[in-house]
C-alpha cells in the first residue's frame, strides 16, 4: 500500500496519471482496492466539456465512479466486512442527517460526496475510501466486472422499479439505447414486462436491444426541412403508434415511458405515446431547456418524474437480480482496457466505436496492475 496511481482530469481534453495520497479509512469506512471501473457518459462529458450543468471542473479531479474491488483495509468500527471481501462500490456518501437522508431519499442530499462529480475525486485509482455500508459484498459467482456494472444498473432500477413503479405484465417504451436505456429494459424484463419497446436512431444499438431485452424496436423518421421539434415529435409519435399498434388506453397502451436519451424530441414524443394515466420518467440528461406540451401532460394526467442516480435499496436489488440470473450484465461489456490505456478507453467511448469498428456499449478499465481477465 505504498502508491496510488490515479487517472486525473486537469481540464477539457487534458488528462494525466498522478500519484495520489492513500487516505486512511475512518472508524466506519473501508479502503477498497479498485479492480474494475466502467466508463459512464458523465465521465466522458466532464472530459470533453469540463462540466455538466452546474457541476464544473475547477481543479484536478480523479475520474470514474462505476467501480468494484477488494477490501484492502477496514475502519476500527467495521464488523460487516473484512480484508479480501469482493465488493461493489456505491459512490455517493451522504450526510445521513438532512430531511432527505432521514426520509429514504438520500440521493437528494445537498451534501452528497459523489465520486467524480466536482469537486470530489473518483475511483480511477488503486484505492478508494467509502463508508462501509456503501460497499456491497458480491456473491462468489459474480465477477468484479458485474460489480462495476451495478452502478448503472442501479440507475435503471431507480428509474423503472422505484420511480416508475413498474409491475409485472405492464408495458414500457425506452428512448435511448445507451447503457442506461438498455439496463432500464433489462430491469423491466426482470420484473415481468409484457412488452418492451426500444427507440433509437442507431440501428446497431436497436439490434443489440432486440437481442438483449426488447420485444419491439422503432427508428424515428427523419426530420423534414424546417420542421419544428414539436411538429416532428407529433409526426414521430403518430408513426410509432401506427407501426407498433400502440393505443392510448387498454392492453395495447404503454404504461411507462423512460427517456434515457435527453433529446428534446424524444421527451416530446414520449409523453405523446404514454397511455392516459400512465407514467413518464426522465433519466437522460440533455438540454436544460425543453418545450413540453402541457395540454398533453394535463389531459392524460401523466405522472412525470425526474430520476437522479439511485437511493435506498437500489444496489441491493441490482445485486439480487443479477445473482438470481434475471439480468445478465456480461453482454454489455464490449471493450476492456488496462489502467495505463485509460485515455484510449475514454477516446473509444467518446467516438462510440473502437478502431476495428466495433460499437461501444460499456468499456471497462482494470485497476493498476490488474489483468484484463481477472475475476
Amino acid at each position: 500500500m505504498s502508491d496510488n496511481p490515479s487517472f486525473v482530469l486537469l481540464g477539457i481534453d487534458n488528462v494525466t496519471f498522478e500519484q495520489r495520497p492513500i487516505v486512511e479509512p475512518a472508524a466506519d469506512e473501508v479502503l477498497v482496492q479498485v479492480k474494475k471501473t466502467g466508463i459512464c457518459g458523465s465521465d466522458v462529458h466532464f472530459y470533453v466539456h469540463g462540466r455538466i450543468g452546474d457541476f464544473i471542473v475547477e481543479k484536478p479531479m480523479v475520474l470514474g465512479h462505476e467501480s468494484a474491488g477488494v477490501i484492502a483495509k477496514v475502519g476500527s468500527g467495521v464488523t460487516t466486512l473484512k480484508v479480501g471481501d469482493r465488493v461493489a462500490i456505491e459512490p455517493g456518501a451522504t450526510c445521513r442527517k438532512c430531511e432527505y437522508c432521514k426520509t429514504a431519499r438520500y440521493q437528494l442530499c445537498p451534501d452528497v460526496v459523489f465520486a467524480a462529480t466536482p469537486p470530489n475525486d473518483g475511483t480511477l485509482g488503486r484505492y478508494y475510501r467509502v463508508p462501509a455500508d456503501l460497499a456491497y459484498p458480491l456473491p462468489d459467482h459474480l465477477s468484479l466486472e458485474d460489480g462495476a456494472m451495478m452502478e448503472p444498473l442501479s440507475v435503471g432500477i431507480h428509474a423503472v422499479a422505484k420511480l416508475g413503479e413498474f409491475q409485472a405484465n405492464q408495458s414500457i417504451a425506452v428512448f435511448g439505447c445507451g447503457p442506461v436505456g438498455i439496463l432500464c429494459m433489462a430491469v423491466a424484463k426482470a420484473l415481468g414486462a409484457s412488452r418492451i419497446i426500444a427507440v433509437d436512431i442507431a440501428p446497431s444499438r436497436l439490434e443489440f436491444a432486440k437481442s438483449y431485452a426488447a420485444t419491439d424496436v422503432f427508428v424515428p423518421p427523419a426530420p423534414e426541412k424546417d420542421e419544428s421539434r414539436v411538429a416532428f415529435s407529433k409526426r414521430s409519435a403518430a408513426a410509432m403508434q401506427k407501426a407498433l399498434g400502440i393505443a392510448d388506453r387498454g392492453p395495447q397502451a404503454i404504461d411507462l415511458v423512460i427517456d434515457a436519451s435527453g433529446a428534446e424530441v424524444s421527451i416530446q414524443t414520449g409523453i405523446r405515446i404514454a397511455k392516459t394515466g400512465g407514467a413518464f420518467v426522465q433519466v437522460g440528461m440533455g438540454s436544460p431547456d425543453v418545450t413540453i406540451d402541457m395540454s398533453v401532460l394535463i389531459t392524460k394526467e401523466l405522472k412525470m418524474r425526474g430520476s437522479f442516480r439511485y437511493g435506498p435499496g437500489d444496489y441491493k436489488l441490482a445485486i439480487a437480480l443479477v445473482a438470481q440470473g434475471k439480468i445478465d450484465l456480461k453482454p454489455l461489456v464490449t471493450h476492456r482496457f488496462p489502467f495505463e490505456s485509460a485515455l484510449q478507453a475514454f477516446k473509444t467511448t467518446r467516438q462510440g466505436k473502437s478502431d476495428d469498428g466495433k460499437g461501444v456499449i460499456k468499456a471497462i478499465i482494470s485497476g493498476p496492475d490488474v489483468p484484463l481477465d481477472s475475476a
